[in-house]
């Protein structure tokens, strides 16, 4: 029993069998991971399903992480859950991403998966309820649980249950493309919460917008931020050192343009090389004297629009590279692989930082660049990134449909003189790191507690 828990789809560890059989453990890294983690100071007890078969031969040989509770959900209900409802809707919905005239379609098949979503999060619901001590905190995660406050208040009245969305919140009017009854059975079991929690004002007042959230529906806002400490030590191990060794030796001390994200599509990464393209016809003078170093993680490859957009990325990229390039000079460097390592030194070695997703929670990348940039660094940054709240002020912001003024952005941002980018950046890094993961997560906790 724990007085208290955390609720998340993705846990703290994962396991992998080894070719010998036995099992290798991971442990999660990141901003969240460790903010969340702080459960553990409290006693606490971490609840997350089990991912793949690692996780579920973990569970079958009694492997256990001490205050980790590892949910062995059905396969098949799992993949409906979380990629048929949790990625394909509620994540469309969301960030506004639907083909309009195609999608969505919600018919027999869809409501199918809309019971193993149900059944998903009963299931989390059920173990926090078996788990949680006489009116102990419950601290759920995101749109993959957001039925669990309802079900689990139905279960257990006495909880002080809080979730958070790191997402946004759509607008009512796109979120009534929910058939009725399910718009309603969503808000209302988000609405099961005694606090709901939002990275910004913009979502949280989306929110309580729905005709369904009721007028007692309580919601605050909690803008995660970066550990400046813990990010500047990642960013300068010697492993780090080394790579940024080799990006230096690789753009030859040319202006750099960075970009990190997973190849997610409300990322906008292709507009952003768009952009990047009528900055060298708009502007010819940085031709041969700048060059765009983008990551992109690949990102729900299991999903086919996903590798669509990732081959999309990858092809304008190349073209570029070929339209513009000479034997000299290559304009985009382009890395279509998770590397952490590449990221945090392209951080360090930013001159400019490109931020231009269609609709995004937070985007941390916006807010961890400045932190490490070593020469300081000019942020392009999205209007519609929930990070905008805290950053426009210090950085040039723009409309992420407007390729055109993205472009002007650029060159303003490549223009920019020495002591103003430097004067932006600490601006930007003090905003950044104002409410790291650690104290993010204790003040949800405290704000809950007290009711």
């Amino acid at each position: 029993m724990a007085t208290v828990l955390v609720a998340s789809n993705r846990g703290p560890v994962s396991y992998t069998v080894r070719d010998d059989g036995s099992l290798d453990t991971r442990r999660g890294g990141g901003g969240l991971v460790s903010g969340l983690s702080a459960v553990a100071s409290e006693g606490g007890v971490w609840v997350c399903a089990a991912l793949g078969d690692g996780d579920r031969e973990a569970l079958r040989r009694g492997v256990a992480e001490p205050g980790v509770r590892m949910l062995d959900i059905d396969p098949e209900v799992y993949a409906d859950a979380y990629n048929g409802i949790a990625n394909s809707v509620l994540w469309f919905l969301h960030h506004h991403l639907y083909d309009i005239p195609r999608e969505p379609v919600f018919d027999a098949a869809f409501r199918r998966r809309w019971d193993s979503y149900r059944a998903y999060n009963q299931a989390f619901a059920d173990t926090l309820a078996e788990a949680a001590d006489e009116g102990a905190a419950v601290l759920v995660q995101d749109y993959h649980l957001a039925l669990v406050p309802g079900l689990l208040r139905a279960l257990r009245p006495d909880l002080r249950i809080a979730h958070f969305t790191h997402t946004p919140w759509a607008s009512p009017a796109y979120l009534s493309m929910l058939p009725d009854d399910l718009h309603e059975e969503l808000v209302r079991g988000m609405a099961g919460a005694d606090e709901l929690g939002f990275h910004t004002e913009a979502w949280a007042a989306a929110f309580v917008a729905d005709p369904y959230a009721g007028p007692g529906t309580r919601v605050a806002t909690y803008p995660l931020g970066v550990d400046g400490e813990e990010l500047r030590a990642l960013a300068h191990r010697p492993e780090v050192d080394a790579r940024l060794a080799e990006l230096r030796a690789e753009t030859r001390g040319l202006r750099t343009i960075v970009r990190v994200d997973r190849t997610e599509l409300s990322k906008n990464i292709v507009r952003g090389l768009l952009a990047y393209r009528e900055l060298l016809d708009t502007y010819p003078e940085w031709r041969g004297r700048v060059v765009h170093l983008a990551s992109a993680y690949p990102s729900r490859q299991d999903l086919e629009v996903y590798r669509a957009y990732t081959a999309a990325v990858t092809e304008l990229a190349e073209a570029i590279n070929t339209d513009y390039g000479t034997p000299d000079w290559q304009p985009v460097l382009l890395s279509v692989q998770d590397d952490f390592t590449r990221s945090l030194a392209a951080y360090r070695l930013a001159d400019v930082a490109l931020v231009n997703p269609v609709r995004d929670g937070m985007n941390l990348v916006a807010k961890e660049i400045p932190v490490v940039s070593d020469a300081g660094c000019a942020l392009v940054l999205s209007r519609e990134a929930g990070a905008y709240a805290e950053l426009h002020e210090s950085a040039l912001t723009v409309n992420p449909y407007d390729v055109t003024s993205t472009a002007e952005a650029l060159h303003t941002a490549l223009t920019m003189p020495h002591p103003e980018r430097t004067e932006r950046t600490k601006h930007l890094a003090t905003a950044a790191t104002a409410l790291p993961p650690r104290e993010w997560f204790l003040a949800q906790l405290a704000s809950v507690r007290q009711g």
